[in-house]
């Protein structure tokens, strides 16, 4: 049983902390770029561990060492996997090769050649939408990208999301921040000069929790453990 917030809950909150009517133009206006402000500033600061996803819809073309995929697909790519033999269909069928993770002047200078053909064995990431393998593939092999991706805001149409469900205090905080700009609070000359830097030391002290939560997800914790740090356990984990 979660206690988060669903869109209209938030909106509500939000509103009632603003001291303004829901329904009033201007904060409507800006509620939707509030909420990306919010969230985006989470996702950068918070490794979440549900926004790594695999996908195994790609595959290499013999003789081109680019994987092409739709600019945006990932925002932080994480590791590729081929799956021998070429042109199996699931890739658990197969077998994962992992690649080792270069650079674009290693590839150049160690597989420039499109002759030289084998199994990949290194990539590089060269823009948003393209992977650059080496060497050139010699067969037509699945690849599996795992990165992380963006997910969908939280919106009416969207009414939960996993932080307004299970981060629903860092949420309002991030979200405040913006208001404070909003409500022309924002630095020394104005009415309330502390309300920003109020939410942003408590979207700071938030922040910490959440922080270890999500390393204790991925067995980063202490000694890279699930557990959370001890301030008293001797020796450490």
């Amino acid at each position: 049983m979660t206690t988060g917030l669903t869109y209209s809950q938030y909106v509500t909150q939000i509103a009632t902390l603003a001291v303004v009517e829901e329904s009033d133009p201007a904060f409507q206006i800006i509620l939707p770029q509030m909420i990306t402000y919010a969230e985006n500033r989470m996702y950068r600061d918070l490794d979440f561990l549900f926004t790594s996803v695999s996908n195994t819809s790609y595959a290499c073309t013999v003789g081109s060492r680019a994987i092409n995929v739709p600019t945006g697909t990932f925002v932080v790519p994480e590791q590729i996997n081929l799956i021998t033999p070429a042109g199996t269909s699931n890739p658990d069928n197969g077998t994962r090769v992992p690649l080792l993770p270069t650079t674009k002047e290693f590839l150049d200078a160690v597989y420039g050649n499109s002759q030289s053909r084998a199994l990949p064995k290194y990539f590089a990431v060269f823009d948003d939408y393209q992977f650059l393998l080496g060497p050139y593939p010699d067969a037509a092999y699945q690849a599996e990208i795992v990165g992380t991706i963006r997910p969908n805001s939280l919106s009416a149409g969207n009414p939960t999301t996993f932080i307004s469900l299970y981060l629903p205090d860092l949420f309002i905080m991030a979200s405040m921040i913006y208001v404070s700009g909003y409500q022309r609070n924002f630095g020394r000359a104005n009415d309330e000069p502390q309300m920003a830097v109020t939410y942003e030391s408590q979207y700071q002290t938030l922040l910490k929790g959440a922080m270890i939560e999500e390393n204790r997800k991925k067995f980063e914790a202490a000694a890279w453990s699930s557990q959370s740090p001890s301030p008293v356990a001797t020796p450490t984990r």
